[in-house]
């Protein structure tokens, strides 16, 4: 349910930076871009401390009236005129006359906007990783179920921004972002109601002390004993590990590679924890350093998506919004690839996934890298798209411009919602599964952080494009994206450079997933499924 309030808040964000605060184009995408960037990141904290220190139902109800309050500050101040600037048509004013927010006003601004990411970041990775607790991947009955589960998972996220595109957005341009945000912190009080309501019927992971602080201890144990050799018959000790809390922790057998890690397992008379590590330990560092160039090929990968989502909403604020009698608000426009990806996701899931299980072995019908790699290349298409018509609309020019349809949107929409099936559920796969135990908080966190710092990448990506284009503009020394509107600048050749850029990214990361070994093979995890099922069905037959 949060995500009817948030999703509108994201993607239309920026419109409410330029239109109300008065932000011009570069500022106001910036800071929607780092307001994005700060929701995925702060999921790290929500991550640290369920994984850590209390579960991940707990650490929701701690994290998310720290949401819906920073929601009530918006409100207040998009409700009360002393708060912010006076009414200003900032698009078809010269930047002069019209006041940007300052002093206080600003302060109280980034203060509402920053305290949502602390609290929705926590949510947002604490749902996922206590959905996936639901499911003992163990039990051959429940192996499928898990398969399935992020695709739902993701099923609801783009039902929730579904319904706020169609009613959250509305209200924001007709009846106000005082209304809109305090429409947005009740659907996320509702939502941790209906949270709490679940409470008896959850299977509740208890956390197994700080995964960060074990790791710590593996690099600082094995540069102690940088000196020491492992021996050749090595093995190490393999007793179950209790964690800070007194928790079961998985057990992880000895791997090769990384061997400078297996030093800190190597006994040599000094006991303490920061000098002799378990093997579960020091293999939880190494799923760390082999997942740690998937991670950064990701990130770069991810680097565009946020400045396309930005950038087209204010494309379709210069267009022709009509459909039929209706005026259809930017930001709703995201409803088309939500809708596709809803469609795909049930179509996958049912048909598609069944029957590449059958052909391939693998549990979700690809490996999680594989479907990554799709939504990465769809990317490059998209961007492709947009600069074609960015080209077209600034081709058309002033109020032939205005006369575009808005639809012209819909290609590169589209191609969005493919990346969001593709990459998205396949990251937050990818990571949750490779993940040890008591680390599943921690690796659905890297995946949202994945998107967080891909967009504060892209914010300091406007800064450089426009200084070194600055030379270059089109008109006073200006750069690609400055000015108070988009005919301004040049947008068509900022994503055309994206999509050069989106295209290495897509090289640098087919390298990184072909060097990758997955802890748990797919392949091998669905066919002793099958097995162990085909068994089960047999044994009940003779009984």
């Amino acid at each position: 349910m949060t995500n009817i309030g948030n999703i509108p808040m994201l993607l239309n964000v920026v419109s409410y930076l330029h239109g109300k605060m008065h932000m011009d184009i570069a500022d106001a995408s910036t800071t929607a871009t780092n307001f994005f960037g700060a929701v995925c990141v702060f999921t790290f904290l929500g991550a640290f401390v369920s994984d850590s220190y209390i579960t991940r139902f707990y650490t929701i109800l701690i994290f998310a009236p720290i949401e819906i309050l920073g929601y009530m500050l918006l409100a207040c101040q998009a409700h009360l005129p002393s708060l912010h600037p006076a009414p200003c048509d900032v698009t078809n004013s010269s930047p002069s006359e019209c006041t940007t927010v300052s002093g206080r006003n600003l302060s109280l601004l980034t203060l509402g906007l920053y305290l949502i990411p602390v609290g929705e970041g926590a949510v947002r990775v604490c749902a996922a990783a206590l959905g996936g607790d639901q499911f003992d991947r163990e039990d051959p009955r429940e192996l499928r179920g898990a398969a399935s589960f992020f695709n739902w998972y993701t099923f609801c996220i783009s039902l929730g921004g579904f319904a706020g595109l169609l009613f959250v957005v509305w209200v924001q341009d007709n009846e106000g972002w005082d209304l809109a945000f305090a429409l947005s912190a009740l659907v996320a009080l509702l939502g941790t109601l209906v949270l709490v309501a679940g409470m008896p019927f959850y299977r509740h992971q208890k956390p197994t002390g700080s995964p960060l602080t074990r790791i710590l201890q593996v690099f600082v144990a094995a540069f102690r004993k940088r000196n020491l050799s492992v021996p050749e018959d090595f093995v190490g000790t393999h007793e179950m590990t209790t964690g800070e809390t007194g928790t079961i922790v998985e057990v992880l057998e000895r791997t090769s590679g990384f061997k400078f890690l297996d030093k800190a397992a190597v006994n040599d008379g000094d006991a303490r924890r920061w000098s002799l590590c378990t093997v579960t330990q020091v293999e939880e560092a190494k799923i760390i350093l082999r997942m740690l160039p998937v991670f950064v090929s990701s990130v770069l990968g991810y680097l565009p998506i946020p400045l396309l989502l930005t950038f087209t909403v204010q494309q379709g604020g210069t267009m022709d919004t009509r459909l039929g009698a209706t005026n259809v608000p930017p930001a709703s426009l995201f409803v088309v690839p939500i809708v596709f990806q809803m469609l795909i996701l049930v179509v996958y899931d049912r048909a598609v996934v069944p029957w590449l299980r059958r052909a391939t072995g693998y549990a979700g019908g690809v490996t999680h890298l594989q479907r990554i790699g799709v939504g990465f290349a769809s990317n490059v298409v998209a961007l492709a798209v947009a600069a074609a018509v960015e080209g077209r609309r600034r081709a058309e020019g002033g109020a032939a411009a205005a006369e575009m349809s808005v639809f012209w949107l819909t290609p590169q929409f589209f191609l969005l919602g493919v990346m969001d099936v593709t990459s998205f559920v396949g990251l937050l796969e990818f990571f949750y599964s490779e993940a040890s135990a008591g680390m599943k908080s921690i690796g659905g966190a890297v995946c949202f952080c994945i998107l967080g710092i891909a967009s504060w990448l892209g914010s300091f990506l406007i800064r450089v494009v426009n200084r070194a284009t600055a030379h270059h503009g089109t008109s006073r020394g200006t750069g690609w994206l400055e000015g108070a509107n988009l005919s301004a600048g040049r947008l068509d050749l900022f994503y055309w450079l994206l999509a050069i850029f989106e295209l290495v990214a897509v090289l640098l990361y087919l390298l990184c997933a072909w060097r990758y070994t997955y802890r748990q093979h797919p392949r091998m995890q669905v066919q002793s499924t099958v097995e162990d099922h085909t068994a089960a069905i047999k044994q009940d037959a003779a009984l």
